[in-house]
């Protein structure tokens, strides 16, 4: 059974004013890629600004993989309006181009060399490319390329005063800080919810698997996809970005300090198989260190807890500092019928789904438990809508049909669903509950199986395709409705002056820079 949340929801019923301000922000990567569906090759364009200091625009790990982020926003519709603009800016910046409108990757030539995002060439600049080329020789260039959404939550200070008695955030920290990690256990534990419903990479393309192994049964289509009949969200298993777990690392989510302190071990622990591969080669770097992970953000992690750095401050010191701030969702793929990669539904769905997380009574989980909830993410990911499945939901072996699971959560969520609707006096959050609680009963509505049954139809290349010539026409012609061209362009002039002033201040040579970072 799900937690007894019963009193948690009470309370919230009683006070709906309590979740006013919450706080979102969306991060949606997507490949650049040519007419025929093939990766680009050209740079991130010049006119989108400096891909290391733009607010909005940015690339992940390859020049070809663009990112769009949104400002921290306290309006869905806002949020999502923004999100739109910049897609529509983009588009317009990328002459012939258009953006691949799903996680897994287009056709991709295992002999076509991709090029690691740059990012010019100051010290942090050519850091931040070491980083990616550290990633390409540990887990190989193609895996990087498989694309998300992430989803930056937070709630409002008003909550925590009244949930958890507080005075303000600094007073408060430690408290916030617990919040959130029972926040984070209860998504270790429940977050398989994301891809059952929001899935949409149930096929690959058959490069993909260029030199690589797999023991998964895979089914092919005439169109020449593979995929599997159950699968929801291939990107999230282990043929998707994976590395080292937080549970295989000692780090665990229940006290801040430990937390940090597991984190910081592993980037320090030195690794045998990275020492074999080498910190260089004929004089030429290959990853920024040879320790078990390079920098924090190496962490594969389907959420993790955030906080605003301060100038030349680790992401850790900084959840040290002032302690856990927001948290940042990892398990949603692109939604390929959304020309920016995310709807309001889902959105909605996040947002109950995470403060039923904060209200829910979350007990300590140890290592053990925690790489065990990977088995039912597993299930989930590789056959989720398969007929009858079963989740060990506590890792107790006792278990529970994910149906019946999915009913049970999302009575609770109706309920937090209630109290949002009143606080902004209409119907929106119920309604999406009403809509998403069908797909315990029918499958077939997932966005997996929906998106699955036009895979098969037409293959993953001309459907990837099609979807980024229509969206491309879509976006092209719309007119902004938040930002306006001045913003866009100022932040385009502001991004370059910036990068050119770094550039300017460096004071240490390259070797030294990265021999200072290397020892903190």
């Amino acid at each position: 059974m799900i937690p007894d949340v019963s009193i948690a929801l009470s309370w919230l019923t009683a006070n709906p004013q309590v979740l006013t301000g919450i706080r979102r922000g969306i991060e949606r990567e997507a490949l650049r890629v040519n007419v025929n569906g093939s990766l680009a090759k050209t740079p991130h364009p010049e006119s989108l600004g400096s891909a290391l200091t733009h607010q909005w625009i940015t690339t992940d790990f390859a020049e070809a993989l663009l990112e769009c982020i949104t400002p921290v926003d306290d309006d869905i519709l806002h949020m999502l309006i923004v999100l739109r603009d910049i897609h529509r800016h983009v588009i317009l910046h990328l002459g012939e181009e258009r953006l691949w409108p799903m996680s897994m990757p287009c056709f991709i030539d295992s002999a076509q060399p991709i090029e690691l995002a740059q990012y010019g060439s100051s010290n942090i600049g050519r850091m931040k490319t070491l980083y990616r080329e550290g990633l390409k020789n540990r887990y190989s260039a193609l895996m990087q390329m498989i694309s998300g959404v992430h989803y930056n939550f937070s709630l409002p200070m008003v909550f925590w005063q009244a949930y958890a008695n507080i005075s303000n955030e600094a007073n408060g920290k430690e408290v916030i800080s617990a919040g959130y990690l029972k926040l984070i256990r209860n998504y270790y534990r429940f977050g398989w919810i994301i891809p059952y419903i929001f899935g949409a990479s149930p096929g690959i393309c058959p490069s993909f698997l260029t030199n690589r192994l797999t023991d998964l049964p895979f089914e092919h289509s005439p169109s020449g996809l593979l995929y599997l009949p159950y699968a929801t969200s291939l990107r999230l298993s282990d043929l998707g970005y994976t590395n080292q777990s937080p549970s295989q690392l000692g780090i665990t989510f229940n006290h801040l300090t430990e937390y940090v302190r597991s984190l910081k071990q592993a980037i320090n622990k030195p690794s045998d198989h990275y020492q074999d591969l080498g910190l260089q080669r004929n004089g030429r770097y290959l990853q920024l260190n040879t320790n078990v992970l390079q920098i924090e953000n190496e962490l594969y992690a389907p959420i993790r807890p955030k906080r605003v750095t301060r100038e030349e401050e680790s992401p850790s010191d900084a959840l040290m500092r002032g302690g856990i701030e927001y948290v940042e969702v990892r398990s949603l793929d692109i939604n390929p019928f959304s020309p920016v990669g995310i709807d309001e539904e889902q959105a909605r769905f996040l947002d109950l789904f995470l403060i039923w997380c904060t209200l829910a009574e979350s007990r300590d989980m140890s290592e053990e438990e925690l790489l065990c909830t990977r088995n039912n993410w597993n299930r989930v990911i590789l056959e989720g809508r398969k007929p009858g499945l079963m989740l060990d939901l506590y890792c107790n072996g006792t278990e529970q049909s994910l149906t019946n699971l999915g009913k049970w959560l999302f009575s609770d969520l109706r309920r937090v669903a209630e109290a949002l609707d009143r606080n902004q006096g209409d119907t929106h959050y119920q309604k999406v509950c009403d809509n998403l609680v069908t797909v315990f009963d029918y499958p077939e509505r997932t966005l997996s199986a929906r998106f699955l049954d036009k895979l098969i139809e037409h293959g993953i290349s001309r459907l990837g395709t099609l979807l980024a010539n229509e969206y491309r026409q879509t976006l092209r012609y719309e007119r902004l409705e938040v930002l306006r061209e001045s913003n866009l362009d100022n932040e385009r002039r502001r991004s370059w002056q910036q990068q050119h002033i770094l550039e300017a201040a460096d004071k240490l040579m390259f070797d030294e820079f990265l021999a200072k970072k290397n020892r903190r």
